[in-house]
C-alpha cells in the first residue's frame, strides 16, 4: 500500500510540473493541496472490509494513488515558488522551508500517533483511532488552500507572462534544453529518496521489530529526530547562502558514507537514549543536505521550464529509490541476517549523490559562486 503512491508519482510529476510552467505555480499548488487533502481525508472515512468486502482495499489503493499523483507536483511547485519569491542572497534559506514543513508534518503525525497510542491503547487504535489523524487533513487542507489562493504568482512567472515567454510546450522544452541537468538532478536526489524514507518510514518499524524497542520508544525516537531535522534545515539553508551549496551537499553525503553504520550501531545497543542519538545523527545529515538541495535543484534550470524540469527527474528518482527503500532495507536484514545491513544501502545512495555533486553541480552561492 505504501508503494502504491510512489508508483504513480512520476505521472503526477509529468502532469503537474509542466502545468505549473504553463498556467502558474500558485494555481498548481492550490490544485495539489486540494487533491492531497481530499484523498487523505477519504482514507479516514473509508468503509471497513466487513462492510463492503473487497471494495474497501480497492478504495484505499485509489486514495493512495490520488495522494501519489498529487505529490508528484508538490515539491517542484513549492521549491519553485519559494525560490522565485526569495531575494537572490536568501534562496537557500527560503527553499529550505519546503522540507522544513514536510518534516514538521511528520513530527505532528508521529507525535499525534504517540499521543493517541498512549491515550487510547493499541486495541482502540487498531479499531478506529487510526482514522483520527486522516480526518484532520480536510480542515488543514482547506486552510492551506485558502492561504495559497490569496497569494499572487511569482515575480519570475509574471515576467514570463509579461514578455510572452511562457512555454507553450514546457514538457518538450524541458527534455530538449534541460536534459543533462535533469540527469544531474536525478543523481542529486538519490540519497534524499533513500535516506528520507528510510528514516521516516522504515526506522520506527525497524526499531520495534528488529531492534526490539517498544512502540512508544520507537515513536519517541522518530518524533525527536524529525523535530531536530525540522529545526535544523532552515539553519542549513541559511548556511548554504553564505558558504555555498556544494560544501553542504558534499559534507552531508560524505557524512552518510562515514557515519551511517556507526549510527545504526548506536541504535542496536538497546538503549533508548542512544537510539535517539543515532537517529539524530542521520537526521542532521539529512538537514544539511536538504538545506542546500532545494536551491541547488532550482538553480539548474531557467524559469521557463523550472517546475517541470525539477518535477520529472525528482519524482522518478524518489519513486525508484524512496518508494522502495523500506522494502530493500527489510529485505537486506532478512537476506543477510545482519541487523545493520540497511546502513550499506544508504551509504551506496550517498556515494551516487556525492559523485553527482562533485561532477555535475556548479556552485551558485557563497564566495565560490560563478
Amino acid at each position: 500500500m505504501f508503494a502504491a503512491g510512489f508508483v504513480i508519482r512520476p505521472l503526477g510529476g509529468l502532469f503537474f510540473g509542466p502545468l505549473a510552467d504553463r498556467i502558474g505555480r500558485q494555481r498548481v499548488l492550490a490544485i495539489v493541496v486540494l487533491a492531497t487533502s481530499l484523498s487523505t481525508f477519504a482514507i479516514g472515512v473509508l468503509p471497513t472490509h466487513q462492510a463492503v468486502g473487497t471494495l474497501a482495499p480497492l478504495l484505499l489503493v485509489l486514495a493512495r494513488l490520488v495522494q501519489g499523483f498529487a505529490a508528484g507536483g508538490e515539491t517542484s511547485s513549492a521549491v519553485t515558488v519559494l525560490y522565485e519569491f526569495a531575494p537572490p542572497n536568501r534562496r537557500g534559506y527560503y527553499t529550505s522551508f519546503s522540507n522544513t514543513f514536510g518534516f514538521a508534518a511528520f513530527v505532528v503525525g508521529s507525535g499525534l500517533a504517540l499521543l493517541l497510542t498512549a491515550t487510547l491503547g493499541d486495541a482502540t487504535m487498531s479499531a478506529w483511532g487510526w482514522r483520527l489523524p486522516f480526518l484532520l487533513a480536510l480542515p488543514l487542507g482547506l486552510a492551506g488552500l485558502y492561504l495559497r489562493t490569496r497569494l499572487t504568482d511569482t515575480p519570475e512567472f509574471h515576467d514570463l507572462e509579461r514578455t510572452g515567454q511562457v512555454a507553450e510546450s514546457p514538457l518538450r522544452d524541458s527534455f530538449r534544453t534541460g536534459g543533462r541537468a535533469m540527469l544531474v538532478l536525478a543523481g542529486l536526489v538519490v540519497v534524499k529518496g533513500v535516506a528520507h524514507w528510510t528514516l521516516q518510514t522504515f526506522m520506527p518499524s525497524y526499531l520495534q521489530k528488529t531492534l526490539h524497542f517498544s512502540k512508544i520508544e520507537s515513536f519517541v525516537a522518530a518524533t525527536v529526530c524529525l523535530a531536530v531535522v525540522a529545526a535544523a534545515v532552515p539553519v542549513a539553508g541559511a548556511l548554504s547562502d553564505r558558504i555555498g551549496r556544494k560544501p553542504l551537499l558534499i559534507a552531508s553525503t560524505a557524512g552518510f558514507v562515514v557515519l551511517t553504520w556507526p549510527a545504526l550501531v548506536l541504535m542496536s545497543l538497546g538503549n533508548p537514549v542512544l537510539a535517539v542519538v543515532g537517529m539524530v545523527v542521520l537526521g542532521l545529515l539529512i538537514a544539511a543536505y536538504d538545506g542546500a538541495a532545494g536551491a541547488a535543484m532550482a538553480e539548474l534550470f531557467p524559469p521557463r521550464i523550472r517546475s517541470g524540469a525539477i518535477a520529472i527527474p525528482y519524482n522518478i528518482a524518489v519513486s525508484l529509490f524512496g518508494g522502495t527503500a523500506p522494502y530493500i532495507a527489510t529485505w537486506l536484514v532478512a537476506a543477510t541476517g545482519y541487523k545493520l545491513s540497511p546502513a550499506f544501502y544508504i551509504m551506496l545512495a550517498a556515494v551516487i549523490t556525492l559523485v553527482t555533486v562533485l561532477r555535475g553541480i556548479r556552485e551558485t552561492a557563497g564566495p565560490r559562486a560563478r
